[in-house]
C-alpha cells in the first residue's frame, strides 16, 4: 500500500493557491532584470483626514489647551488645534456622539454616544486612545456634565434620573438624584428626560437640573433635597447661568427666554422673545420657533452677552438659520449658510464663577465651522485656516500628485493669494492649541479636486498638510444665460451642467486640461500675468454616431461611417484614412454644443488662462456622449479624448483636430469582434450625468458592469455624486460581472478607456523610437498610434501634426485602466514633457514661443538595440510586453471574481511598482516588470461608489480617497513613511499652566460670599454612597492606558507628558504621606498633652493617692 504523504499534499494547495506570474512563451532568461523593490517596502496604515467632519452632531473646546473636539453622526471625533494640527478618531461601535466634555488641561476627552454608552479618550499621545468605556444598560443617556477640575461625571437619563461617574476609574457611584425626588411630591406627571445639569457657580453643591417638560429643580448634594423648584409652561431646551450665581437663563420651545432667581421659585424675573413681534395692547408676543440653545456671559466693564441660536418667527419662511448676538440694547441677528448643530461662547477664563469675558463664538453648521469674533464692531468672522471647505461644491473628481517640481506650490499660491476674500476679522484665529510634528517629509505634494459647479481646486498636500492654493472657476468660460430655445431638449436641464468630470494635467509644464460632463474640454496654461482674451478659441467636434442598419465598418476605406452625412476630410487632416473635421457652421440644424461659450471679451486673472475650448455637438437632436478618457502631452502639445463613440487628437497649438476615430475604425480590417450593426437608441442619456442613479438615467443591466465600462460610467459617477448633499442611495458593490471579452454578442458597445503618450517603438520589430500614442478599450484591446511630429521652431506653428492607427499591441481580460513604460533595465519611463514657460508677454499678447530643446524620457539615450517594456493592466490581468518584439514576458492574474477599480504605476524610492484598488477592498502593489506580489491588503472590505470614483495612487507610497462627501483619507503603502509617521503627526496636548482662580476679596472671604467648595469625594465615594448596581452600566477597559500611552508617544513632547503624569503621580503620593506625616504628628501633641497634665495631676500625690 502506497504511504499517504500529508506533506505533498499541502505543496500541491500551495501552489495551486498561490498567485505566480505566468511566464509566457519566450527567452525568459534575456529578460531576468534584478528588481530591488521587495515586499518589506510595503505597509499599509492611515496617515491623516482632512476636511469638513461629515455630519457633525456635538462639539467641545478646552479653554486652556485652546483644542476644539466636533463629533459626528457616525461615530467619529475630530479634534482640531492650531493650524495644521488636526487629529481623527473613530468609535468602534459607529454610534453618534450625542456629547463631548474635555476635562479641561487634563489631556483627555469625555464622549457619549446614542448607544448609551461613555467613553474616556487618552488625549496626551499622538494617536488618541480610549482608556475606559461605560455602556449603560437599562437607561438612555440624555445629557452629561462635568464641572471644572472635578473627577465626578453626572449624567442625565431620559428616565428623568442622575448618575454619577468617577471618570478616574470609570465607575458609578452609588449616589443616584431620582426624578420623583427631584420634583413636586405633589406632581403626578413625569418631567421627562434630564435636559440639562450644571451646578451653581458660586456652590458646587447646588445642582441645577432641567427636565423637558418645563420643571427645573434646584438639587441640595449634600442633603439630598430639592431646595427650590421652577416650574414654567413651555419645554426647556437650555439652561445656562449668570456667574456670580443668583440667577439663571432658560430658553423654551415657544421662543421665549425666561430669567430665574434663584431664590425666587414663584415666576420668571424677566420673559423675553427676542424675535417675537410685540403686540401693542399688552398681551403675550405671538409664539416663535424653539430656542434651541442659550448661553449667558458676563463681561467685567459692560453689559452681558445673551447668545441663541434659534427663536425666529414663524413668518419668517425660506429665511436662512441665525445666531443672536445680545449685548446691553443692540439685538444682532447673524445669517449662517447652514442649519445650526451647536454654538460655543469661548471666554477668557474656565472658572465659571468669574467674568466670562467672551470674546468669541465657535458655531458649527452643517456644512462649516465659524467661528466669530465678538471683539470686534459688526461680529467679523475669522478667516479659516483649517481644509473645511472641500465641499463648497461636491467633488466630482479628484488627483494626487507626488514629489511635484519644488517651484510649482509657491506659483500656485502667489496666483490664490489674490482671490482672498477680505473683511474677516484682524484678531489670531483663537484655536490656537497643539504643537505641529517634528517630520521629516520635505517633496512637494498636490492634490486636484473637480467640483460639482465647474471649479477646480488645487491643494497643497505636503507633509500630511492640506492648504488651498489656488481656485479655478472653469464656468466663466460659458454664458450662464441660457434661453430655453438653446437647451434643446427638455431633458437636458441638467442640475450641474459645468460639472467636471475628468482632469489631465502636466506639472512639469503646467497645462491643464479638464473634462466637464456636457461634452465639454477645457485647456489651460498657466501665466503670472493677468491678460483679457477677446474671443476665446472654440473648436467644435462631431464625433461619429452609433452604426444603424444600413451602415457598417467600411475596411476597404477606413473612412467614418455615422448615421448623417458629415463633411470628409479637413485641411488640416491628412494621411491615409480621411476623417470628418471640425464644423462650426455645419448645416444640419441639430449640431448644437451642450453649453454656449461667452463672446464677451473675458479677463482672465494671473493663473489658469483658458487656451481652448473643445465642444462635441449635438446630432439631431441627440447629445453626444460623455467623455470618458483624457490625456494630455505638452511635449507633443496634444491633447486626446475618447468616449463610447471614439476618440478625437487636438492639437493646441495649431487649434486644430488632428484625428477624429470611430473606436471601429482602430481595427482596420483587423476588427477581432464580430459586431452586429444596431440602429440608433431612440433615446439617449442627457449629457450632464450627475444626476442620481435612482432618478432613471440608468438601467439595470448597465449598473452590472465595472466603473470601466462606457455604459455605465456615467452612472458609476451620478451614484458617487449622490454624496454632495443629496444622500447615498446605493453603497454597494454586490454585481456579478462576466468578462467583457467573452460577452461579445451582449456588449458590442467598445468605449476608450485610457489614453497613454511616450516615445517608444511603434509597429513589431521597430528599431527607431518614434512618438506613439497607445490607447486602450473597454473591451481590453491595446492599440497603438504613430505620432508624426513637424519639425520644431516656426514649423511647428504650420505644418500639421499626423497620427494614424499602427496596429494591435495585445489584449487583456476586462477594461484597460492603466499602460506605462519601462526601459531596458527595468526603470520607469515617464511621458515626454515641456518646461513650463510664460507665453504672455506683459502687453497681454500672446508670445510665440522658439521650441526649446524637449525634455524627452530617457529612452532616446539608450543602446536603441536594448527594448523598452509595456506595462499593461486591465480590471482583471496585467500583462507586460517587450518592444519591440511585442511578446508578453509575465502576465499575472489580479483578481477573478472582482475587477479593479484604479491602478497606477507607481515610482517608490526603491524603484516603480504596479498598485491597484479593488471593488473587493483589497490594495495590492505588485513588482515591475516582474509582476512578483509584493502586498496584498483587505482594506475596505465594504466600499461605497464614492470611494471608488476618488482612489487615487501617488508617487512615494501615498494614495488618497474621499471617504465622505465632505472628507478626504490619505493613506500610504510606503513601510518608510509608516516608521516616520509618528513624528510627523502633531502634538495635542501640550503642557499649559492652568489659570489661577479668580480672588475671593476681603469681604467675601471674611463674610462666606465666595464661592463654595464642595469635598465630592465624601459625598459620592463608595464609603459614604455605597456600590452602584452592577445591572446599570459595564464597564468596559479600553486599549489605551498608560502602558499603551509609553509605547505609542514620542518626542519632546510626549517625554514631557510623561514626565509630568509621573510627576503628578508622585506629587500625590507626597502628599499622602504629607498629610499622614501631620496627623501623626497631632497625635504626638495630643500624647504630649495628656500625658502632661496627667503628670501635673499626679505630681504631689503619694503613691497610694493615685
Amino acid at each position: 500500500m502506497k504511504k499517504f504523504n500529508i506533506r505533498k499534499v499541502l505543496d500541491g494547495l500551495k501552489e495551486a493557491s498561490s498567485s505566480t506570474p505566468t511566464v509566457q512563451v519566450g527567452p525568459q532568461e534575456n529578460h531576468l532584470i534584478p528588481e530591488s523593490i521587495q515586499s518589506e517596502h510595503f505597509q499599509l496604515c492611515k496617515t491623516v483626514r482632512h476636511g469638513f467632519p461629515y455630519q457633525p452632531s456635538a462639539m467641545a473646546f478646552d479653554p486652556v489647551q485652546k483644542i476644539l473636539a466636533i463629533g459626528t453622526q457616525s461615530g467619529a471625533v475630530r479634534i482640531f488645534g492650531r493650524p495644521g494640527v488636526e487629529c481623527y478618531c473613530q468609535h468602534e461601535t459607529g454610534a453618534a456622539v450625542i456629547q463631548l466634555q474635555f476635562l479641561i488641561n487634563e489631556g483627555a476627552l469625555v464622549s457619549a454616544l446614542a448607544d448609551d454608552s461613555v467613553h474616556l479618550w487618552n488625549l496626551r499621545q499622538k494617536r488618541p486612545a480610549v482608556l475606559h468605556s461605560l455602556k449603560f444598560n437599562r437607561e438612555r443617556i440624555t445629557f452629561c456634565h462635568l464641572p471644572f477640575q472635578s473627577k465626578w461625571l453626572y449624567i442625565g437619563t431620559e428616565r428623568g434620573n442622575v448618575h454619577i461617574v468617577n471618570v478616574e476609574s470609570f465607575t458609578l457611584s452609588g449616589y443616584v438624584i431620582m426624578w420623583n425626588k427631584a420634583i413636586e411630591l405633589s406632581s403626578k406627571a413625569h418631567p421627562g428626560p434630564v435636559v440639562h445639569i450644571s451646578d451653581n457657580p458660586m456652590d458646587e453643591g447646588k445642582l441645577i437640573i432641567g427636565f423637558e417638560s418645563g420643571i427645573v429643580a434646584m438639587w441640595d448634594l449634600k442633603s439630598k433635597k430639592a431646595d427650590y423648584r421652577y416650574t414654567h409652561d413651555e419645554a426647556i431646551h437650555s439652561v445656562a447661568w449668570h456667574h456670580e450665581g443668583k440667577q439663571f437663563i432658560c430658553s423654551h420651545s415657544d421662543g421665549t427666554l425666561t430669567i430665574w432667581n434663584v431664590r425666587g421659585q414663584g415666576k420668571p424675573i424677566q420673559t423675553i422673545t427676542p424675535h417675537g413681534k410685540q403686540p401693542k395692547d399688552g398681551k403675550k408676543p405671538e409664539p416663535c420657533k424653539p430656542i434651541l440653545k442659550v448661553e449667558y456671559k458676563t463681561t467685567r466693564n459692560g453689559e452681558p452677552f445673551i447668545i441663541l441660536s434659534g427663536g425666529l418667527s414663524f413668518d419668517t419662511v425660506g429665511r436662512l438659520p441665525c445666531l443672536t448676538v445680545m449685548h446691553g440694547k443692540s439685538t444682532a441677528v447673524l445669517e449662517m449658510d447652514y442649519p445650526i448643530v451647536d454654538f460655543l461662547t469661548l471666554c477668557e477664563t474656565p472658572y465659571p464663577n468669574d467674568f466670562q469675558e467672551p470674546y468669541a463664538v465657535v458655531v458649527l453648521l452643517e456644512k462649516d465651522l465659524v467661528v466669530i469674533d465678538l471683539a470686534q464692531n459688526g461680529y467679523p468672522i475669522f478667516e479659516n485656516p483649517y481644509p473645511l471647505n472641500i465641499h463648497e461644491s461636491p467633488v466630482t473628481c479628484c488627483e494626487y500628485f507626488a514629489d511635484c517640481p519644488v517651484d510649482l506650490i509657491p506659483a500656485l499660491y502667489s496666483a490664490g493669494s489674490r482671490q482672498k476674500r477680505q473683511g474677516y476679522s484682524k484678531r489670531e484665529w483663537p484655536i490656537s492649541g497643539g504643537n505641529w510634528g517634528q517630520g521629516t517629509q520635505s517633496y512637494p505634494e498636490i492634490i486636484i479636486t473637480g467640483h460639482a459647479d465647474g471649479t477646480v481646486k488645487f491643494w497643497d498636500a505636503s507633509a500630511i498638510m492640506l492648504q488651498v492654493l489656488y481656485k479655478l472657476k472653469t464656468a466663466k468660460v460659458f454664458d450662464r444665460n441660457r434661453s430655453k430655445e438653446e437647451k434643446g431638449s427638455t431633458e437636458v436641464s441638467d442640475e450641474d451642467p459645468f460639472a467636471i468630470q475628468i482632469l489631465a494635467w502636466c506639472p512639469e509644464s503646467r497645462m491643464l486640461c479638464v473634462a466637464g460632463v456636457s461634452a465639454n474640454l477645457l485647456i489651460y496654461r498657466f501665466s503670472k500675468l493677468e491678460v483679457t482674451t477677446e474671443v476665446v478659441q472654440l473648436l467644435e467636434v462631431r464625433m461619429q454616431c452609433e452604426l444603424n442598419d444600413s451602415d457598417s465598418p467600411d475596411c476597404g476605406g477606413g473612412e467614418q461611417t455615422s448615421g448623417h452625412p458629415t463633411p470628409r476630410a479637413s485641411p488640416q487632416t491628412s494621411g491615409p484614412p480621411s476623417h470628418p473635421s471640425t464644423s462650426s457652421n455645419n448645416s444640419d440644424s441639430g449640431n448644437v454644443p451642450c453649453l454656449k461659450v461667452r463672446n464677451a471679451p473675458l479677463k482672465q486673472s494671473p493663473g489658469y488662462q483658458v487656451d481652448l475650448v473643445v465642444q462635441l455637438v449635438w446630432v439631431s437632436g441627440e447629445p453626444s456622449q460623455q467623455i470618458t478618457s483624457l490625456a494630455l502631452n505638452s511635449s507633443y502639445s496634444l491633447v486626446v479624448f475618447g468616449n463610447s463613440n471614439g476618440l478625437a487628437v487636438v492639437d493646441y497649438i495649431q487649434k486644430t483636430v488632428v484625428l477624429n476615430l470611430g473606436t471601429v475604425e482602430l481595427y482596420g480590417c483587423n476588427d477581432p469582434y464580430q459586431r452586429q450593426p444596431r440602429s440608433p437608441r431612440k433615446t439617449r442619456q442627457p449629457s450632464g450625468g450627475l444626476c442620481d442613479i435612482n432618478e432613471g438615467s440608468a438601467t439595470s443591466e448597465d449598473r452590472c458592469k465595472s466603473p470601466t465600462s462606457v455604459l455605465t460610467s456615467n452612472s458609476n459617477l451620478q451614484q458617487f455624486y449622490n454624496g454632495g448633499g443629496r444622500g447615498d442611495r446605493d453603497n454597494s458593490f454586490s454585481r456579478s460581472r462576466s468578462s467583457s471579452v467573452t460577452s461579445i454578442d451582449k456588449e458590442t458597445k467598445e468605449a476608450i478607456s485610457s489614453f497613454h503618450f511616450c516615445e517608444t517603438y511603434a509597429r513589431k520589430g521597430d528599431s527607431i523610437l518614434t512618438p506613439c500614442l497607445f490607447v486602450g478599450t473597454s473591451l481590453g484591446t491595446v492599440l497603438c498610434l504613430a505620432v508624426t511630429m513637424p519639425p520644431a521652431g516656426e514649423q511647428r506653428q504650420l505644418q500639421p501634426v499626423i497620427a494614424s492607427p499602427a496596429g494591435m499591441l495585445v489584449r487583456l481580460k476586462g477594461s484597460v485602466m492603466r499602460m506605462s513604460f519601462l526601459d531596458s533595465s527595468g526603470s520607469h519611463l515617464p511621458p515626454a514633457y515641456e518646461p513650463w514657460f510664460e507665453h504672455v508677454t506683459t502687453d497681454g499678447e500672446e508670445r510665440v514661443r522658439k521650441r526649446r530643446p524637449v525634455s524627452v524620457s530617457p529612452s532616446t539615450s539608450q543602446d536603441l538595440s536594448e527594448g523598452q517594456y509595456a506595462v499593461v493592466c486591465s480590471e482583471k490581468q496585467a500583462k507586460v510586453i517587450s518592444l519591440p518584439s511585442q511578446t508578453c514576458i509575465y502576465k499575472h492574474s489580479i483578481t477573478e471574481t472582482s475587477f479593479i477599480l484604479r491602478a497606477d504605476v507607481v515610482q517608490m524610492s526603491q524603484g516603480a511598482c504596479l498598485a491597484c484598488f479593488c471593488a473587493n477592498g483589497h490594495i495590492m502593489t505588485l513588482s515591475l516588470p516582474g509582476l512578483r506580489p509584493l502586498m496584498d491588503v483587505n482594506y475596505l472590505p465594504l466600499t461605497d461608489m464614492r470611494i471608488a470614483r476618488t482612489f487615487c495612487f501617488s508617487n512615494l507610497g501615498q494614495a488618497m480617497y474621499m471617504c465622505s462627501p465632505t472628507e478626504i483619507q490619505r493613506i500610504t503603502y510606503s513601510q518608510e513613511v509608516c516608521e516616520n509617521l509618528q513624528e510627523m503627526l502633531g502634538e495635542l496636548f501640550t503642557p499649559v499652566e492652568t489659570p489661577e482662580a479668580p480672588n475671593r476679596g476681603f469681604f467675601k472671604g471674611l463674610f462666606g460670599g465666595g464661592a463654595q467648595s464642595l469635598d465630592r469625594e465624601e459625598l459620592f465615594g463608595e464609603v459614604a454612597a455605597g456600590k452602584a448596581s452592577r445591572s446599570l452600566a459595564q464597564h468596559i477597559p479600553g486599549p489605551g492606558g498608560i502602558e499603551g500611552m509609553k509605547g505609542a508617544a514620542s518626542g519632546v513632547m510626549g517625554d514631557l507628558a510623561r514626565a509630568r503624569i509621573a510627576l503628578d503621580e508622585r506629587g500625590q503620593k507626597l502628599g499622602e504621606l504629607e498629610d499622614r506625616t501631620a496627623a501623626m504628628m497631632s497625635s504626638a501633641d495630643n500624647f504630649s498633652k495628656h500625658a502632661h497634665e496627667m503628670m501635673l495631676k499626679c505630681k504631689d500625690k503619694k503613691w497610694y493617692q493615685i
